[in-house]
């Protein structure tokens, strides 16, 4: 079915939604206004019950699942949010739900959706393995299939962000958004197109899982080989039928993004607004951050949503240093000297008077990249800056080191 949703479907959801969904805040991003230069707004869905929109979309459709089909028993696919919706969802209903993840899945969205009730089954290495493997399981047991992203109901159930949106900051001119299988950029399109004609939706795909763009330039729904990202809540290989419909007939942009330009969006949010989100929330963010999307100068507030904050702990220390090396903060640098007593102390020496702050040095005399009386220093130094970290290297090689960035540095 592709028959595009209309916004009483929406309007709709949000009824049946009630109190079961919290109306999530919309704060002003001073940083990415001063970036942009226009107004920036924040929609922390990431505050979200369960940690993500994806809640909205999962109870609007497992409410409106009969008692013979509740009896059943509902299944999913996800690598995490997703699966903590229904999870949720499911148990407020008293419905039995099993959920599907990836190998792999992030351990807190595991133990999360356990929390709520569901139980949890492995199967593959993406959310498509997963997706497939629920599909499996529920033409064997009757349970039904609470698709992530491709169902009328679970559209309508996300676009109910977009009449937040709207009532929050009236006179918004963008709303932009992660995208991944689609289904939540189809219902804000859906509202919003419907409320404000005029306003325009930018979805943001992480460039190793942007699926879209190579099927809006096919005209149909493309299947990628592989994803491989940090996101992992947009990691989709293919767009949904139905979302694709709406996409292509909703959507006015679709960008992509890198990891880099994630994680230094995460790290903007973290230090500037005191947020923790997920690398996949912050695509919107990335999008402003770096000018992949840049919106008219003479328009109105831009809203970027903040789509889930439910990262693994190990993931966010990772991100953390991706995005100060990123934003240039971070070095690893490979330094090479000739070994004589005293020669590292200098080194460091030369370091601290640049002000550089040392995080770890890795010391090695033997090594069959070296010459002979040669040794070299692997160091981790956070630094202020771009112009800081030239500075650093610059000194260092006027001392007579060589030095060259760790991962360009070469045997």
């Amino acid at each position: 079915m592709t028959d595009l949703l209309s916004l009483s479907d929406v309007e709709a959801a949000r009824k049946l939604l009630g109190e079961v969904v919290k109306t999530t805040p919309l704060v002003t991003s001073r940083p990415l206004s001063e970036i942009t230069g226009v107004p920036v707004w924040l929609k922390c869905e990431h505050q979200q019950r369960a940690g993500s929109y994806k809640v909205r979309g999962a109870y609007t459709r497992i409410a409106r699942l009969s008692e013979a089909e509740r009896a059943r028993g509902v299944v999913a696919a996800s690598a995490g949010n997703h699966a903590q919706g229904v999870a949720l969802a499911a148990g407020l209903l008293g419905i039995k739900a099993t959920v599907f993840m990836p190998e792999g899945a992030p351990l807190p969205k595991v133990t999360a959706t356990k929390g709520y009730g569901a139980a949890v089954e492995y199967a593959g290495t993406s959310v498509d393995d997963a997706l497939a493997a629920a599909g499996d399981f529920a033409r064997r047991t009757g349970a039904v299939l609470i698709h992530p992203f491709d169902h009328p109901d679970v559209i309508a159930g996300q676009g109910t962000v977009a009449l937040e949106i709207l009532e929050q900051c009236p006179e918004a001119s963008t709303i932009v958004t992660a995208v991944g299988g689609g289904g939540l950029i189809s219902g804000l399109a859906v509202a919003a197109k419907a409320l404000r004609p005029d306003l325009r939706i930018v979805g943001v795909q992480a460039s190793g899982a942007a699926a879209f763009p190579p099927s809006l330039a096919a005209g149909a729904p493309h299947k990628l080989d592989a994803c491989a990202t940090i996101a992992d809540g947009i990691a989709v290989l293919r767009p949904g039928d139905l979302t694709f419909a709406h996409v292509a007939k909703l959507v006015d942009d679709v960008v992509t993004v890198t990891d880099e330009d994630l994680s230094a969006a995460l790290l903007v949010l973290l230090e500037r607004h005191k947020m923790v989100v997920e690398p996949a929330g912050a695509a919107a963010v990335a999008a402003l951050l770096t000018g992949a999307y840049v919106p008219p100068r003479d328009g109105g507030p831009v809203v970027a949503v903040l789509s889930g904050g439910n990262i693994d702990p190990m993931l966010l220390l990772k991100v953390i240093e991706h995005g100060l090396a990123s934003a240039g903060r971070y070095l690893r640098l490979a330094v090479r000297c000739t070994d004589r007593p005293g020669q590292l102390a200098r080194m460091l020496r030369e370091i601290a008077e640049q002000r550089a702050n040392i995080v770890d040095v890795v010391h090695s005399r033997q090594s069959p990249r070296l010459g002979f009386g040669e040794v070299e220093v692997a160091l981790s130094v956070e630094t202020r800056g771009p112009a800081h970290s030239a500075a650093l290297i610059s000194a260092l090689r006027d001392a007579g080191y060589r030095v060259a960035l760790l991962a360009d540095a070469t045997p």
